[in-house]
């Protein structure tokens, strides 16, 4: 047996390249961030607040704003931190847990917008059936089924990643801890555990973006067969909208995790697109695209104006 001085803390490297640059970027963040903190709260305010938003589609919409505050909270404050501090260190555990909450919000967004994509398929192809089958107790049930799902995805690669033994260096080279950086630095054989998390996350993201497509191609085909012109465009206004937010956020995810070679800075790139950038388009995809969420929106934001100056 060897002795092994196992790390208690690890060094995240940031972007590479971006020496310098620490304030714009610093800026930058805290501006996409902000931006999706306001318009996330400000469609679940919509959908709590109007009554004619209190049906499925806006359920899982107020779930998914729900994860796009969540999802960029896991590593936006403790990268711009580091960019207006210098301080670049995460604690062992702090690095685990950032790695468990990453995967359980990220796979269970990722149930989520299956869920969704479900839901589009019942409300255009089974228009009346749809309240039957969609009723409360089934959106609730799939709603814990995805709270459900994606922790189950998190822990298993959270016990897989840290269950190794980490005794040095302990430089991650990215502004978070995930797996593609951290497990190689593990002092033991990753072989196991890069196989099945890596195929884990594979299984994860293409079995649900094949059952998206499937439900997709199942309503092009029924929304075509709509006589009147604007039954069809506003059948393809409410699921583009829907389409373009699930290509935003699997685009990168497949990116990182299904490419054979690895780029350090196109890695950190991408997952800046993918914690960062995406949650804040969101709220403008769905609110631009949506004239019941823009009504609701206009109403709570008059009456909020009306009632700051009345008092």
């Amino acid at each position: 047996m060897r002795n092994y001085t196992f790390v208690t803390k690890f060094i995240l490297l940031g972007i590479p390249n971006t020496e310098g640059l620490e304030k714009v970027l610093f800026v930058l963040f805290l501006a996409f961030y902000l931006f999706t903190l306001l318009g996330n709260l400000l469609i679940l305010l919509a959908i709590f607040t109007s009554s004619n938003l209190h049906t499925p589609m806006y359920f899982f919409l107020g779930n998914l704003s729900v994860f796009d505050i969540f999802f960029p909270s896991v590593s936006s404050p403790k990268i711009m931190l580091s960019l207006i501090r210098q301080s670049r260190t995460i604690s062992y555990e702090g690095c685990a847990s950032q790695l468990f909450f990453y995967h359980v919000l990220g796979g269970t967004e990722c149930f989520l917008y299956t869920v969704m994509a479900y839901d589009r398929f019942v409300a255009i192809c089974h228009p009346l059936q749809y309240t039957v089958i969609m009723n409360r107790r089934v959106c609730a049930g799939l709603t814990v089924g995805t709270w459900l799902g994606g922790s189950l995805h998190g822990s298993i690669l959270t016990f897989l990643v840290f269950k190794l033994p980490y005794c040095g260096p302990n430089e991650v080279d990215n502004f978070l801890c995930d797996i593609p950086v951290v497990l190689p630095l593990a002092c033991a054989d990753t072989s196991l555990a890069q196989t099945v998390s890596f195929t884990n996350v594979d299984v994860v993201t293409l079995g649900c973006f094949f059952l998206i497509l499937t439900s997709y191609s199942r309503i092009v085909l029924s929304i075509l067969k709509i006589s009147f012109s604007e039954g069809r465009r506003r059948a393809f206004s409410t699921c583009s909208a829907h389409f373009l937010s699930i290509l935003l956020f699997y685009g990168p995810v497949m990116l990182i995790y299904l490419r054979p070679a690895s780029s350090s800075w196109l890695d950190s790139v991408i997952q800046v697109l993918n914690n960062i950038v995406t949650p804040s388009l969101n709220p403008l995809i769905y609110t631009l695209r949506n004239k019941d969420v823009k009504l609701a929106l206009r109403k709570v934001l008059t009456q909020t104006f009306h009632t700051s100056g009345v008092s």
